[in-house]
């Protein structure tokens, strides 16, 4: 067994040298770098990462050719089973002659109809079948019992009981007998194989089916790229040759290559593949643009910035695919009985077999024979172990499409059970694009000079509310100030030596350290608090200069996303660093919970960690890199997708579009998906707990009901098949909380 770790590979199937990987649908730490049978389950292996526009699957083709021989084969040879009540051509005094001249008198008692069905059957058998052989037998020399274990038993037993049979009639016990009649098995050998290999080729379908979503979101990256050499030239050039820094032209209608800025004009851009959104976005100079997005009618040139697999599309992809492969904690139900379940069913088939001989009807011993290969063929583990992962496969895919992004299967089947959201307010319940409304100034100084010296400290941080003021001194035209010993206090606000005077920007616990008395303004401070702004004082050498009010307004969505989450029966509370008033008025607007306001990062963490203790399932929304321990402690953490990559990689879901209702949406996801998976595991356990004791014949005694090998084989072919196809219902299923 091989592992290995995938890489993120280049979205478009012309890349050269791509690096496939291969794992199993129900074996995801099997990592190989062909094709070809898993060698625990024996499973058909399939691309980690499907590509866009697959070959034909050579393992589909095999199937399906081997299963059209096994067909052709198998009719005529049910047809000869029914020679008795068929008009055939008398060859039986040839074949006695022949007997007689070998002096092989033994021969003389069986029919060449009886030669034909070995002739028919051998091909089906050891060619068609030759696959189920060949995986049962590397199943019992590493001792890792699987469906092509009972399969191979079975349908051997069958097929070379009957060869032994045709050869040596004579030697047959009077016990397999019923009446002269010799007991063949070869068209129950036959049909057996036709129809594993039947549901084997619906299987093999039906699964590729369940990376659909995937291959959609690989068919939305562009082929080519146009870029605009140094002289101006425009050039045509494969998306694999794009290479940061480099400037692209996109044309109207065309789609953008790669995630990068726009450095020239202007457009609107359908961006709905990646947010889910229908309305268009205006994309301008300093604007964002994302790769596989459609651009509108405008025209405008870029600059690369992320390529290949850095692109956003690449990691949703990769998201997908590996959450797809991920394993739920409700699957070690069924790798624990899947442990003991082969060896169980052989058991049953040799207990069968004994029962059946010693008290079974006449001839008991052929009928025991057929009781133990009904067993073997009707207990096929495939479907068990299949429950989970396709319906995991197809809901984080349906995910992937609504722009809800679930990284791994956990993540999935906790979202259900979540009693509380604790989220962060800048970025999150907010548009984390705050605007500077107030400039005070206080002590004499004046109110440009407070704006210049709050502006050159915030100029030197990343923060939202620091660009807010930045921006502020950018309109109204005022200078920035070198700063040296710039230093950023964690949950307080920041200082530096501005024009070489100590100047301290932040909340009252800042001003503590600062020893600047700020009680004069605490009046007006706490009535601009009340209205959901945020206010930063300011302290020169430590004396008050002035505050500055930034508010940042609700998303326009966060209202119905909190209606949606709360009818659902989840709490909400908002744990922010802003000061508590600020706080209040917003948790107030928005009928939350519950507040924790002024927290540090750390504090954040804590608070999380203390709801678990109390027993609650907790999910955790942010998207600053303050929020990521607390995201990374939560069951389920939740990061916007315009915020930090530290957010996004410590959070197990992350909203492409921020936007609160994902969560609504990834809630209802995972409930169908549970239930899904509840009902492919309901139905997997069902068919065998009712399917093996009719196989061994415990309804004989009373409705005189005995299984056949082929109806077996039958049911065992279909049960995988409805499996699937149970799964791919998530397909169909609607997950619109989000949408108004």
């Amino acid at each position: 067994m091989t592992s290995t770790n995938l890489p993120i590979s280049a979205l478009h199937t012309s890349t050269p040298g791509r690096e496939a990987v291969y794992t199993c649908p129900m074996h995801s730490q099997i990592r190989l770098p062909n094709p070809g049978s898993c060698p625990i389950c024996g499973m058909t292996l399939e691309l980690v990462t499907p590509a866009a526009t697959e070959e034909p699957s050579t393992e589909l083709t095999s199937m399906t050719r081997r299963f059209w021989v096994a067909l052709v084969l198998s009719v005529p040879l049910l047809w000869l089973t029914m020679g008795h009540d068929l008009r055939l051509p008398d060859l039986n005094g040839v074949i006695n002659h022949l007997a007689a001249s070998l002096r092989l008198p033994y021969l003389e008692s069986v029919s060449w109809a009886q030669y034909a069905q070995a002739l028919l059957a051998t091909p089906v058998v050891l060619w068609a079948g030759w696959p189920f052989f060949e995986r049962g037998w590397k199943s019992f020399m590493t001792w890792q019992l699987n469906m092509f274990s009972l399969v191979g038993l079975g349908v051997g037993a069958a097929y070379f009981f009957s060869l032994y049979v045709l050869f040596f009639p004579a030697s047959l016990p009077q016990t397999f007998r019923q009446g002269m009649q010799l007991p063949l098995y070869f068209e129950a050998a036959s049909v057996i194989v036709a129809l594993i290999l039947l549901g084997q080729v619906l299987e093999l379908r039906a699964r590729s089916r369940t990376s659909s979503a995937l291959k959609d979101l690989l068919k939305l990256a562009p082929n080519t790229a146009v870029r605009v050499g140094a002289n101006g030239a425009e050039e045509v050039v494969p998306l694999d040759a794009v290479a940061v820094g480099d400037t692209l032209r996109v044309k109207p209608g065309s789609k953008v290559p790669v995630d990068g800025v726009v450095t020239e004009g202007r457009s609107s851009v359908d961006e709905s593949m990646i947010t889910g959104e229908a309305m268009p976005v205006e994309k301008v100079v300093g604007s964002k643009a994302t790769g596989a997005t459609v651009n509108q009618t405008g025209s405008f040139l870029m600059k690369a910035e992320r390529v290949g697999s850095e692109t956003l599309l690449a990691r949703i992809v990769q998201m997908v695919a590996e959450a797809g492969r991920s394993r739920a904690p409700i699957q070690k139900l069924a790798d624990e009985v899947s442990g003991w379940f082969v060896p169980a069913v052989i058991a049953i088939a040799v207990v069968s077999f004994i029962v059946w001989g010693i008290w079974g009807p006449a001839p008991p011993l052929s009928h025991a024979l057929v009781v133990a290969i009904s067993v073997l063929i009707i207990a096929c583990p495939c479907a068990l172990g299949l429950a989970t992962p396709v319906s995991i496969i197809v809901g984080v895919g349906r995910g992937a499409k609504q722009g809800v992004l679930i990284k791994d299967a956990e993540a999935l089947e906790l979202m259900e059970k979540v009693d509380t959201l604790v989220v962060d307010k800048t970025g999150t319940l907010t548009e984390g694009k705050p605007r500077a409304q107030t400039v005070t100034a206080l002590n004499g100084f004046a109110e440009e000079l407070v704006l210049a010296y709050a502006a050159s400290l915030e100029g030197q941080s990343e923060h939202p509310l620091a660009q807010a003021i930045v921006t502020r001194a950018r309109d109204r035209n005022v200078a920035l100030i070198p700063v040296s010993s710039f230093d950023s206090v964690t949950g307080k606000g920041v200082r530096g030596t501005v024009d070489r005077r100590t100047v301290f920007l932040g909340n009252a616990s800042l001003m503590d350290e600062a020893k600047a008395d700020y009680a004069v303004a605490s009046g007006d401070v706490d009535r601009l608090r009340a209205d959901a702004q945020t206010v930063m004082y300011l302290a020169v050498d430590g004396k008050l200069a002035g505050y500055l009010a930034v508010s940042d307004p609700v998303k326009a969505s966060t209202p119905e996303a909190v209606r949606l989450l709360r009818g659902s029966g989840i709490k909400i509370i908002m744990v922010t660093g802003d000061n508590p008033v600020t706080a209040n008025a917003v948790a107030k607007a928005l009928t939350l919970d519950g507040v924790e306001a002024g927290v540090l990062p750390q504090d954040k963490y804590k608070f999380v960690q203390k709801l678990q203790q109390q027993g609650h399932v907790v999910a955790m929304a942010g998207d600053g890199v303050n929020d990521a321990p607390a995201l990374a402690q939560a069951n389920v953490g939740i990061a916007m997708g315009t915020g930090t990559d530290v957010a996004m990689n410590s959070a197990r879901v992350v909203l492409v579009k921020g936007d609160l209702r994902g969560i609504a949406t990834a809630r209802l996801l995972s409930v169908a998906t549970m239930r899904n998976i509840r009902q492919n595991l309901f139905f997997a356990f069902a068919y065998n707990l009712i399917g093996i004791p009719v196989a061994a014949g415990v309804l004989y005694p009373w409705l005189g009901l005995l299984l056949s090998p082929i109806m077996a084989s039958a049911a065992m072919a279909f049960s995988s098949v409805s499996v699937i196809g149970n799964a791919l219902r998530l397909k169909a299923a609607k997950f619109q909380a989000a949408t108004t």
